[in-house]
C-alpha cells in the first residue's frame, strides 16, 4: 500500500483545490461527482467528473473526467481516474471519457485500466470564442487526446425509452 486513501470532497473544496495547483485550467463550473485522495496528512489531489462537454457524447449514461489534479504525488492521479470510474459504474453510468494533451502521455489512465480512442487530428481541440460570444481562452487550445473507459455492457437510458410516445408502458401497473 503506498499510503494514499480516497477521500470525499465537496465541489467547492475540489474547485479550490484546481484553482491552486492546476497547470492551464480553472475550475469547472459543475460536476456530477467528484473524489479527493489524500497521504494520510493533507489532500493531494482531486478529480471532478461531469456532464460531456461534447453535444454528441451527453447521451445520458457517459460521464466526462473535466478536470483530475494532483500536487504531484506519485499514483494520486491513477487512483483517483479508478475510483470515479467505479463511482461512476455504481451510479449507472456505463462510459466514461477525458481528454489529455499528447504530451502528458496517458500514465495514469492506463494504469487505471482507460483506454486511448483518438489522437491529434481525430479528436478537436481549439478555442470556444466566437464573434456572438467572444471568449478569452486562457488554456491549451491544441488537439487533445481522447481516453475512454466502458462497462463490459452498454446500457440504455429507460428515461428515453419512457419519452416516445408509441412505446409501452414501462410499468404498466402504474400507468392505469
Amino acid at each position: 500500500m503506498n499510503g494514499l486513501h480516497l477521500q470525499p470532497v465537496d465541489f467547492s473544496e475540489a474547485c479550490a483545490f484546481v484553482a491552486r495547483l492546476h497547470r492551464h485550467h480553472r475550475p469547472p463550473v459543475g460536476s456530477k461527482l467528484q473524489v479527493g485522495v489524500n497521504d494520510g496528512e493533507k489532500l493531494v489531489g482531486v478529480l471532478i467528473a461531469g456532464r460531456p462537454i461534447g453535444r454528441r457524447l451527453d447521451d445520458g449514461v457517459t460521464l466526462e473526467v473535466t478536470r483530475c489534479c494532483t500536487d504531484g504525488t506519485p499514483n494520486a492521479c491513477s487512483i483517483l481516474y479508478a475510483a470515479a470510474w467505479r463511482a461512476a459504474r455504481a451510479l449507472g453510468y456505463s462510459r466514461m471519457v477525458t481528454y489529455t494533451l499528447p504530451e502528458e502521455g496517458g500514465a495514469s489512465l492506463k494504469a487505471a485500466g482507460w483506454r486511448f480512442v483518438g489522437m491529434a487530428g481525430k479528436v478537436g481541440g481549439g478555442g470556444w470564442s466566437c464573434p456572438t460570444r467572444p471568449r478569452l481562452d486562457d488554456h491549451p487550445i491544441s488537439e487533445k487526446w481522447r481516453w475512454e473507459v466502458t462497462a463490459a455492457k452498454q446500457t440504455t437510458r429507460i428515461r428515453e425509452k419512457a419519452k416516445q410516445p408509441d412505446s409501452p408502458s414501462l410499468f404498466p401497473e402504474v400507468a392505469q
